[in-house]
């Protein structure tokens, strides 16, 4: 069983695996300050919520946005799954051709994404990525990262609105039924919901007329499903979208996992408290 680990700016995404089949996935926030043995608990838990036992997870790939919480998490799977997790972009590549001017800027979800989203529905496409930060990234026809946009999460927006306007409140993202809000809170859901809506097609169709083909346009991250039903642009959307992709590198990668990755029986076990 293979254990993909998704770390974003907002959570940590974990995968179980069997095969090609995803049996059971979880949510942890993203804390530096968390400890290896936090980490490691919250683990646990969820393993024993989905009845799964630990050991039977053979290999442990992660990839990651966020480098302050890296060492916790690597110590958390080293201790509490007795793994050595190997990280996409450090350990492993992605395999993706990267055209990017300079390769190291881009972000390896991004990739991550890419080689799933090809091997799912082909290419060219477009992939948008709506999480903390929205990610439009344009894979060509040769299925080649040519780079994208980067453009402020909803979230993001709605509450930096609320903390530099003394009179706006903080309020739930959600449509509304007509443009012309009635109060204060409907007024800030109809900017939000349509102006990313505005956003986003504005964006997508720029970047369909400078890729050649029949584009596709694939929507994930945490508000991808809820702003698709308002963007007729986007065709797909598939929140596992980057667990797939890190279970299909680690599937071209399986021989130096083997070799790589410390095996149960001799598995270093720090009892490492982070200060």
């Amino acid at each position: 069983m293979l254990l993909a680990i998704d770390v974003g700016n907002t959570n940590m995404v974990f995968g179980l695996f069997e095969q090609e089949k995803l049996v059971g996935s979880f949510r942890i926030s993203t804390n530096a300050t968390s400890t290896s043995d936090e980490i490691g608990m919250q683990i646990l838990q969820y393993y024993h919520f989905l009845k799964i036992p630990p050991e039977r997870t053979s290999a442990v790939i992660i990839g990651s946005v966020v480098p302050p919480v890296m060492y916790s998490l690597v110590n958390a799977i080293r201790k509490y799954i007795r793994l050595k997790p190997l990280v996409v972009g450090r350990d492993i590549d992605t395999g993706m051709v990267n055209r990017y001017n300079n390769p190291r800027e881009v972000g390896v979800d991004r990739l991550v994404n890419g080689v799933s989203a090809v091997a799912r529905y082909g290419k060219p496409l477009i992939i948008v990525d709506i999480g903390t930060a929205i990610t439009f990234d344009a894979i060509d026809g040769d299925g080649a990262y040519l780079g994208g946009a980067i453009f402020p999460g909803i979230k993001v927006a709605m509450e930096a609105l609320f903390m530099k306007a003394s009179k706006l409140p903080r309020v739930d993202i959600a449509a509304t039924e007509y443009a012309i809000g009635r109060t204060t809170v409907q007024s800030m859901q109809s900017g939000a919901v349509r102006g990313y809506v505005g956003a986003l097609t504005g964006i997508i169709e720029d970047m369909k007329q400078e890729l050649d083909g029949d584009v596709k346009v694939i929507a994930t991250g945490g508000m991808g499903r809820m702003m698709a039903e308002h963007c007729p642009l986007i065709d797909m959307v598939d929140p596992n979208l980057t667990l797939d992709g890190l279970r299909m590198i680690y599937e071209k990668n399986q021989a130096f996992f083997r070799e790589k990755c410390t095996c149960r029986e001799n598995a270093v076990i720090e009892a490492t408290e982070e200060s």
